[in-house]
């Protein structure tokens, strides 16, 4: 086969040009903002101690280009991929990217079909994926992960901050968290280990929720889960109101009062008591599922 059957082929079919290798490096701010796209594969990001952001990595066959650019404080890592490929349509656009950034940077990541790791970055995050687990380390900075598919697991350092975690179907795990929090997922379990709290919102759908973490002194949690057990272990004294209802399931409290059947011809149960002055509140509540309440 000649050039020229080579060349009308391709233009014909569109050939796959070949897997490009990256290793790209920009002068950063110490605590700018590092924003990050990339529609297939994985992002990996580590802090470090340089004032620079450097990108290494394979992009997919049919990526156009990487854009890496600096704006003031803020660089941008972009995967732009094609729009299409060949008459058949055949895309390979997943990119592995390997970024590091300075640890005082704010990250925010947004991928569609990859996953999303994160290391030793001190700034705040905001990190989303459509289908991909997400893993991170936070270090008393506000925080926001998102996954529609995808599992999410974050540690924490104790250091009080904001975070909202949310995924739609898959598990989210947190340790060590403080501050205030909102969770959730509506298909797949919480469960929140140690850490500090003076206000945390936990909820699912479908799904098991577990609170091993201390709550302060006039400090607020509410659980609520329409399929799945409830339990709440807390870590350390607590005072609080308790109410605790479900409508099918049994309540097992090592505080000390029990739970009273709602009505008479429903099983539904319901409890509601104070422990020490009872500056915070605890609310607790399942369709279908036990409920355990103790502490340690």
């Amino acid at each position: 086969m000649n050039k020229t059957s080579i060349v009308f082929i391709c233009a014909l079919l569109g050939c796959p040009a070949m897997a490009e290798d990256i290793n790209e490096s920009l002068d950063a701010d110490a605590n700018g903002t590092v924003k990050i796209s990339n529609t297939a594969g994985s992002v990996d990001v580590t802090g470090w101690s340089k004032k620079t952001v450097e990108v290494t990595g394979t992009l997919g066959d049919d990526v156009d280009e990487l854009i890496f650019e600096r704006n003031d404080d803020k660089i941008t890592i972009k995967v732009k991929a094609q729009s299409s490929s060949g008459m058949w349509g055949r895309k390979d656009i997943s990119s592995e990217l390997s970024v590091r950034v300075p640890q005082g940077s704010s990250v925010e990541i947004a991928t569609i079909s990859a996953e999303i790791d994160v290391e030793g970055v001190h700034g705040e995050q905001e990190l989303q994926a459509i289908s991909g687990d997400i893993e991170t380390e936070m270090f008393g900075q506000d925080i926001q992960v998102e996954s529609v598919s995808g599992d999410i697991d974050i540690v924490g350092d104790n250091k009080d901050a904001e975070s909202e975690i949310g995924s739609v179907s898959g598990d989210v795990t947190v340790q060590r968290l403080a501050g205030e929090m909102s969770a959730g997922s509506v298909s797949g379990n919480v469960i929140v280990d140690e850490g500090s709290f003076a206000r945390a919102n936990i909820e699912t759908v479908s799904g098991d929720i577990v609170y091993e973490a201390a709550l302060r002194a006039g400090g607020r949690l509410d659980v609520e889960t329409v399929n799945g057990e409830v339990r709440v272990v807390f870590v350390g004294d607590v005072s609080a109101r308790f109410d605790i209802e479900t409508f099918n399931g049994d309540v097992d409290n090592c505080f000390g009062p029990q739970a009273e059947r709602t009505s008479r011809y429903a099983p539904g149960l319901e409890l509601s008591f104070t422990e020490g002055d009872g500056a915070g509140r605890v609310s607790m509540s399942t369709l279908n599922g036990d409920v355990y309440l103790c502490k340690k």
